[in-house]
């Protein structure tokens, strides 16, 4: 039996009429930069997840470099981030001039390690960007008592974590700014780029609004140095249409996750946590285990797609040498590296699937 480790056209079969018709709406309005679809989709996504103020723009690495231009890091300014995520997660702090100053993650979640962070501030430290990674919250409780102490602008990165609640909460809504992703892999996906801004603070909500429009309130009136953030009008038209099958798509990934977790007895394999109830949204299922490349090739063999989602850890990457890191720097981060293997999770497969992905990791010698 053959399990992709993803297969988008599944998903994108199953709402291709509507979607088309969403398009062809959207083409036929001359709705192209931002406009009634995307108001539309910034009031749904809201209105679902429990958003207010939800600001579409036109990546998920945008809304990022808009929250770092909020809190007004610039050169000479640290802000703390994990050094296993995508790089997005990062790019922002760089854009604006600032120094990421990694920090380790904790060996049970990926997430950045409150202890590690706070052996990682010093007088510079302006922020913290957090990042729920692989769907699974962060543990904000601890991050934002920190961050309270040494008066730090948290920034939630929740790029695969659409739908997860913290404790009760949306995340996004913990921190200062919160940002999302639609990219087309992500579990709630575009047709192309997307994201969104989020914030629980109105001042940060409006400035970001400011920035998205280059500035503008005013047409050719410029009050601050913004971008030009706009979510375009197809992938608010997409998104639209998409996101009334989230919740069930969610659904459906943490049983995965659940037949996974109560089903793999590999010996020597880390499973990812459970987490809290309502918690992860299972983005990925990211195991560990001290033979990761024969385990990959093993799987291939029994057709289970699988990837090595962050095989080298930002510290490492060559566009960071002149932070000064080196192997070793971070040693839990660099561990997860080298012993990571995600396996197929995406909402369309089947039951039978999911038993051979079971049956095929179990049967690793």
């Amino acid at each position: 039996m053959k399990v992709p480790f993803l297969d988008l056209s599944l998903q994108h079969q199953a709402v291709r009429a509507q979607a088309l018709e969403a398009l062809a709406a959207t083409y036929d309005a001359n709705r192209f930069c931002l406009g009634k679809d995307v108001e539309g989709f910034e009031r749904a996504f809201g209105e679902t997840l429990g958003y207010t103020g939800v600001l579409g723009m036109n990546s998920g690495t945008s809304p990022l470099h808009a929250a770092c231009m909020i809190a007004g890091f610039k050169p000479g300014d640290e802000v703390i981030v994990p050094p296993f995520t995508f790089i997005s997660s990062v790019w922002g702090v760089s854009y604006v001039g600032a120094k990421p100053v990694f920090a380790d993650i904790s060996a049970d979640s990926f997430n950045l390690d409150p202890a590690a962070i706070e052996r990682a501030i010093t007088h510079r430290t302006k922020g913290i960007v957090a990042v729920h990674l692989f769907g699974l919250p962060a543990p904000m409780d601890e991050i934002m008592e920190i961050a309270s102490r040494h008066k730090l602008f948290v920034i939630e990165d929740c790029a695969q974590a659409v739908g997860a609640r913290y404790k009760g909460t949306p995340v996004g809504l913990i921190g200062d700014a919160g940002t999302f992703s639609f990219y087309p892999t992500k579990n709630l996906g575009g047709c192309g780029e997307g994201g969104a801004f989020v914030s629980r603070r109105p001042d940060v909500a409006a400035k970001a609004k400011l920035i998205r429009v280059h500035g503008s309130e005013k047409r050719y009136h410029h009050s601050i140095v913004g971008a030009n953030f706009r979510m375009d009008g197809f992938q608010g038209a997409l998104l639209n249409v998409k996101l009334p099958h989230l919740a069930g798509w969610n659904t459906r990934r943490r049983a995965i996750a659940r037949a996974y977790l109560e089903g793999i007895r590999l010996e020597g394999a880390a499973l990812p946590r459970l987490g809290l109830p309502g918690g992860s949204v299972y983005h990925q299922f990211t195991l560990l285990h001290p033979r990761r490349n024969a385990l990959r090739e093993h799987l291939s063999r029994c057709e289970v797609g699988t990837d090595l989602i962050y095989p080298v850890p930002l510290h490492l990457q060559e566009c960071f040498a002149d932070l000064g890191y080196s192997k070793g720097s971070f040693l839990v981060a660099e561990s997860a590296a080298e012993s990571c293997i995600s396996l197929p999770i995406f909402p369309e497969l089947t039951d039978a699937q999911v038993l051979h992905v079971i049956e095929s990791v179990n049967s690793f010698r």
